[in-house]
């Protein structure tokens, strides 16, 4: 789950959530700037669904040992990770192959800095299990070269996805994670465009939970709308986790409007 200090209380967006707001920003995707995607329907499926798995993880939310702060994302115990990453790759190819071959390569890149665009993402145990996560790494790129050759899927065209993939959920991030209420500027890249190219995407506030993005990426004359779930829980140094899952589970969830301008 993502996790933001507020002061006073703890913002939490689970990862299902997160991803419909990815799943948002990909069915809307398409400006004149960026094109439309190839495959956009299971790239579509693949965004809303790449963070399924966490929701094993977050039935039995935690805080982090010593400390009163619910456990973030990249906070979780690696095994624990790998386990629920596979099962989501699993249900996403049984119900579309192109996408779970993308979220597959989603969960592979979340090791390996997303193959060089983002270099500085992991986990924060990654050190502590080499052996594992190779083991995933290897796995999963030996299935993903196996569903290339079934799919006949243009190795352009896969990488230019992927990248959109890690567009999605880096601006889904940023709406979980930033303070939209204060306003939080931020560059996106490698931006798959038309022709080919690559470009980046800047995002800057306008008034709380509403951006500026150049170039504007999605297919609408007006603005775009999108929406997200979040809980939003007072501080307090729990005793345990159970104490703080009852407090999480007490919570009630809010929505919140986003609208993205030109």
């Amino acid at each position: 789950m993502f996790v933001r200090d507020m002061g006073h209380s703890w913002q939490i967006v689970l990862q299902p959530d997160h991803g419909v707001l990815a799943g948002q920003f990909a069915a809307q995707w398409g400006g004149s700037a960026v094109g439309t995607p190839a495959n956009h329907a299971s790239l579509q499926v693949a965004a809303r669904r790449h963070d399924d798995g966490w929701a094993i993880w977050e039935r039995e939310p935690t805080i982090n040992a010593g400390t009163p702060k619910p456990t973030g994302f990249l906070e979780v115990a690696v095994p624990s990770h790998l386990t629920f990453y596979r099962a989501c790759i699993a249900a996403v190819a049984e119900q579309d192959t192109y996408a779970g071959l993308l979220v597959s390569m989603h969960g592979s890149g979340i090791y390996t800095g997303r193959y060089g665009t983002q270099p500085g993402l992991g986990l924060k145990q990654s050190a502590e299990y080499p052996e594992l996560i190779g083991a995933f790494v290897a796995e999963q790129e030996a299935w993903q070269a196996e569903q290339v050759t079934a799919l006949g899927v243009p190795d352009a065209e896969r990488w230019a996805n992927y990248k959109l993939l890690q567009v999605f959920d880096r601006l889904a991030i940023y709406f979980s994670l930033q303070d939209l209420e204060q306003g939080h500027s931020e560059v996106i890249a490698p931006v798959p465009a038309a022709g080919g190219s690559e470009v980046e995407l800047s995002l800057e506030p306008v008034k709380p939970w509403h951006v500026r993005m150049s170039p504007f990426p999605f297919a609408t004359n007006g603005d775009a709308s999108f929406s997200l779930v979040r809980r939003v829980i007072p501080k307090q140094d729990w005793a345990s986790n159970d104490a703080f899952r009852a407090a999480f589970d007490a919570v009630q969830p809010e929505r919140l409007s986003i609208t993205v301008s030109r």
